[in-house]
């Protein structure tokens, strides 16, 4: 098996800009380097939104190095947008995007100095670095509640979510305390349902500028935790909620009022943590996603804490230094992706430079 010098997993926004700044730097495509995508084309995450969620709706779309992102119809799902910037972004600078590639483990070899990477349909790579940029999406987090298995409603979570009109004269519960319960809120009300909403805690709306001072705070907060070992705080919780016009007047109507934290569910609806019952048709579960690491358990590389201790650069992994990491902690978000990105390329860049040398070692496009 031929190895190569670096395996970048997922194609989307960490991703690419990882893949750009490896060839920017010198990498040859496919016999240097590859990014491995499990989609069937381009977008990352974003190919999987629902086709309601428009351009002008969607929060934080940042563009990739290189190559501006020129503003469309606000109107356009930003599904379709994103897939054909990053499309378009693939081509333009001839990225070695090879898909659908699904990873299912990142081993360490015993009889060589790289890492390995296996995917479900046999193939593997063998490389002296890996740049995991798998984000969260395919992740969902859903939370457990006492009677949650009695409901005899509709339960979705926002990884399914694909139009409100399909809730149309139903009594819907939004479980969530971020902008994607916000809006599934406004959207189902708009659509002719009866929305309630309930969160953990009281909803944190901020009217400070949500510029790159901002940015930079949210990435700081979020990395003194990853640099601790503990698992990243929701983006929420690390942001807030943007007071934008649409949500105030959302606020002002009584859509956007949460009813507080919620206690169990009956088979007819659910009971919130005052007392007060709720007749439901369904329940869309708003409440977040986690970090897709499960190709990474056999490197072992949890603490006690139950996260991944991260250096100070924010992508590199302190339990292996072969492996950068990113769309985990701070870059999880569009606010930090693509400057994680090159980050985690200059660091695998900087670690290829400070190896030996072999000979006769060259790339393959795969093995």
């Amino acid at each position: 098996m031929a190895a190569l010098k670096s395996v970048v997993i997922g194609a989307g926004q960490a991703g690419l800009s990882a893949a750009y700044w490896l060839q920017r730097r010198g990498l040859r495509p496919w016999g240097d380097y590859v990014a491995l995508d499990s989609n069937d084309g381009p977008g990352g995450a974003w190919r999987h939104r629902w086709a309601s969620l428009t351009f002008d709706a969607a929060h934080g779309l940042h563009p990739l190095p290189g190559l501006p992102l020129e503003a469309p119809d606000p109107a356009e799902p930003s599904s379709a947008v994103v897939s054909r910037y990053y499309g378009e972004y693939e081509r333009t600078f001839g990225l070695p995007v090879e898909r659908p590639v699904r990873i299912t483990s990142v081993t360490r070899p015993t009889d060589d100095d790289g890492l390995l990477v296996s995917a479900a349909d046999g193939r593997s790579w063998l490389a002296s670095t890996v740049i995991s940029a798998t984000g969260t999406w395919d992740r969902p987090h859903w939370p457990r509640y006492p009677g949650q298995e009695l409901f005899r409603g509709r339960q979705l979570h926002t990884h399914d979510f694909v139009s409100a009109e399909e809730f149309r004269g139903q009594r819907v519960l939004v479980v969530g305390g971020g902008t994607s319960a916000l809006q599934f809120l406004l959207q189902l009300d708009a659509a002719g349902a009866t929305t309630f909403w309930s969160t953990r805690r009281t909803p944190d709306f901020r009217t400070a500028p949500f510029d790159a001072n901002w940015g930079a705070d949210v990435e700081r907060r979020v990395g003194e935790r990853t640099r601790a070992g503990l698992p990243p705080l929701s983006v929420v919780a690390a942001t807030g909620l943007p007071l934008t016009g649409q949500y105030r007047d959302g606020i002002e109507r009584g859509v956007l009022a949460s009813l507080g934290p919620l206690s169990r569910l009956t088979r007819e609806g659910a009971v919130l943590a005052g007392g007060r019952g709720l007749e439901l048709d369904a329940i869309l579960w708003a409440t977040g996603f986690r970090a897709s690491l499960g190709h990474l358990a056999p490197l072992g590389l949890r603490e006690h804490g139950g996260g991944v201790l991260m250096s100070d650069d924010g992508v590199s992994v302190v339990r292996e230094p072969r492996l950068f990491l990113v769309g985990y902690g701070a870059s999880a978000s569009t606010v930090g992706a693509t400057r994680a990105g090159r980050a985690a390329a200059v660091a695998a860049l900087h670690r290829l430079d400070a190896l030996p040398r072999p000979e006769n070692r060259e790339g393959a496009r795969s093995a």
